[in-house]
């Protein structure tokens, strides 16, 4: 059985300053191929939605809301609700998650 897999606005904000940062930083080609395999990845979801681990950094906080799955060093985490896979955040795992996620999902935990 097939899911949908929605972008929330966070997450879409977040593959738009991903790609502008690689683009200025490295190069449009690879900026574009970095946010192509990222909604690959999440546009995988529809069929395995439960496959991602829980990120630690929530289990910490008693959290098991979101999985999150990788395109290293990238995380895409996202909450499954019903039949829908909405993809929360997109970022690079080198930052300190721990404060991002406190941040952008504290209210939805």
């Amino acid at each position: 059985m097939s899911y949908a897999v929605r972008f929330t606005k966070g997450a879409r904000a977040d593959l738009r300053e991903l790609h502008a940062y690689i683009a200025k930083n490295d190069s449009p080609e690879n900026a574009d191929y970095v946010a192509r395999e990222i909604v690959r990845a999440a546009l995988d979801l529809r069929d395995f939605p439960n496959r991602g681990a829980h990120p630690p950094e929530l289990l910490a906080m008693g959290s098991r809301s979101y999985r999150q799955i990788f395109f290293k060093p990238y995380r895409i985490l996202y909450r499954v609700r019903g039949k829908t896979v909405y993809i929360a955040v997109i970022a690079d795992g080198r930052r300190n998650m721990q404060e991002l996620l406190t941040r952008r999902l504290a209210g939805s935990l």
